[in-house]
């Protein structure tokens, strides 16, 4: 019998219990790179198997199939059979060699980013994220590689249910690292600034032994968003921002844009520009209750009344200012905020906001009471307490030492 032959009745005999997948998951890593030197042989074999039916064989064929150079012409062919595997292919028999599985996921991010068609690619890697998740709550090694699909194809809300997850289970420290700096990047594009800054935080505030080029890149985006949000001083930028200055924030930027547009964040320091302009209109609603839209312009350095128009409109309708515009005479009358925190709505967003912090108070309880019996853990605290002299604790109190 033909090795060809042999290998697709292994498969398709050794495919129905958890003990012939075992026995199969043998057989097939045994055979790695005798599947390897088939090359164009593979694709006839891959017709004869049903990815839903044999998917830990026919993941280990087409892996061994792309593990070459794959041909410009080859590319979409093997994006299309990768696509419909990942969406029709088995999670429990896939569980099995989730690093083959991982693999091959990324071989078709590859591929559709060689083509520029990333958005392609978004759709099968979410479905692979949610076939390797254990549980919502476990980051996988493909959350980054979906997430830059997502950033790259522009399509920044393909992205949200993954990022809305909260995260308790980490295997690898960088895909960590880059889930974060990515998602931040993602919320920049959705200009929720907020949660930007919460997720480049986290890239920054991360345990780790050296600093790495992430958190680097992280940082600067850090400062950079920082100063759209809240308008915090950082560094040289950041100093001229808080001047609330136009005109010296410009030079500022002039002067620097070579350095900006290397390190890839010039579009985001012309965010930081465009947000100063509404960081002087929001001071402006502490100090009058009406004022002319010229009046406003020649304020925060605007050069016409419309350009003022239109700066209030878009931070009404963001929500930033409560304010209404008479067009008859252009004046602006800054309003006190509207809800009253009794709305049907509200009462639902309110709910909703102490449900998911119950649940996960809950989570940090166990997740505090797994530590604390933690093997590794109290061994690490028993040394460390050697450390310290028995000075440098508290005495005993006096109302124990009698008893």
């Amino acid at each position: 019998m033909d090795s060809m032959d042999a290998m697709l009745a292994q498969v398709q005999g050794f495919s129905a219990t958890n003990d012939d997948l075992t026995h199969l998951h043998g057989l097939l890593t045994q055979n790695e790179e005798a599947l390897r030197e088939q090359g164009p042989r593979l694709s006839s074999l891959l017709t004869q198997l049903d990815p839903a039916k044999h998917s830990l064989g026919y993941l280990y064929v087409l892996d061994a199939y792309s593990s070459s150079s794959i041909p410009r012409e080859q590319a979409e062919g093997f994006m299309l059979t990768a696509s419909n595997f990942i969406n029709s292919c088995s999670t429990e028999q896939i569980r099995i060699a989730p690093e083959k599985f991982t693999v091959l996921c990324r071989r078709l991010k590859e591929q559709a980013m060689q083509l520029q068609v990333p958005i392609q690619a978004i759709i099968p890697l979410r479905t692979a994220v949610r076939k390797l998740q254990p549980s919502p709550e476990h980051l996988t090694p493909l959350h980054p590689d979906l997430l830059l699909v997502c950033l790259l194809a522009k399509c920044y809300k393909a992205a949200l249910s993954i990022l809305e997850e909260d995260i308790f289970e980490i295997d690898i420290p960088k895909d960590f690292l880059l889930y974060c700096y990515y998602g931040g990047m993602i919320f920049i594009g959705l200009k929720r600034f907020n949660k930007a800054l919460e997720f480049f935080q986290h890239a920054i505030t991360a345990p780790a032994a050296t600093l790495t080029a992430i958190t680097v890149e992280a940082y600067k985006k850090f400062v950079l968003v920082s100063l759209i949000q809240t308008g915090q001083p950082y560094i040289d930028l950041a100093n001229n921002y808080s001047s609330g200055k136009i005109s010296v924030l410009e030079a500022c930027v002039n002067t620097n844009t070579e350095k900006f547009k290397n390190d890839s964040n010039l579009g985001l320091v012309k965010q930081v520009l465009s947000s100063l302009y509404k960081r002087n209109i929001q001071r402006l609603t502490q100090t009058y209750l009406t004022l002319s839209l010229q009046d406003i312009a020649s304020t925060v350095q605007l050069e016409t009344a419309k350009q003022a128009e239109l700066h209030v409109l878009q931070m009404i309708q963001d929500g930033e200012i409560f304010a209404t515009i008479n067009q008859k005479d252009g004046m602006v009358s800054f309003n006190e905020d509207p809800e009253q925190y009794k709305t049907c709505q509200m009462t639902e967003y309110i709910d909703t906001a102490i449900r998911r912090i119950m649940a996960l108070s809950k989570k940090l309880t166990t997740v505090d009471e797994q530590i604390s019996c933690d093997h590794s853990y109290l061994s690490k605290v028993g040394r460390e307490r050697s450390r310290f002299e028995i000075d440098d604790f508290d005495t005993v109190p006096q109302k124990f030492t009698n008893m």
